[in-house]
């Protein structure tokens, strides 16, 4: 059995698209538009991964590359709390950078990064979004360090 991916519903895809794209770094891999159905799915997966899990099929897959797909009904007016679904997490080379670059976009970080290890921010619906910094941790570094929790992650 091979992992393919984890699906999250999503309620605006260009504020998620921003948030996953250029706030996480992740690269869109494929996507598709029914009209019949009124859905779009949008595939998503990290560069690193993609790097490593080649080669791949036709829409950019390969058995094994960890993908998300962000699921977009189109008529849908939004979604209860993500909380209930649980995370996603990332590794990142540099997790104060990764935060500080979602923080200048507006993103909350919910669970700073004050141990120079782990951090918590959320999508814009809600899906909690662990990031864990790759190797060992970081030395503990202000403003991270002070910083107190905010809302839930």
């Amino acid at each position: 059995m091979d992992y393919l991916h984890t699906m999250v519903r999503i309620s605006d895809i260009g504020a998620s698209l921003q948030f996953y794209v250029k706030g996480l770094g992740l690269e869109e891999l494929h996507r598709v538009d029914n009209e019949a159905g009124r859905f779009s799915l949008v595939f998503l997966a990290s560069p690193e991964d993609v790097a490593r899990n080649a080669p791949h099929d036709s829409h950019g897959f390969s058995a094994g590359l960890p993908l998300i797909e962000l699921t977009w009904n189109w008529d849908e007016a939004g979604y209860d709390s993500g909380r209930n679904f649980g995370h996603l997490a990332f590794q990142t080379s540099d997790i104060y950078a990764r935060c500080t670059h979602l923080q200048k976009m507006g993103v909350t970080i919910n669970r700073p990064p004050r141990d120079g290890r782990m951090a918590f921010v959320r999508s814009p619906d809600g899906i909690s979004v662990e990031l864990l910094q790759k190797g060992e941790p970081l030395a503990p570094i202000e403003p991270w360090q002070s910083m107190k929790n905010q809302g839930e992650w």
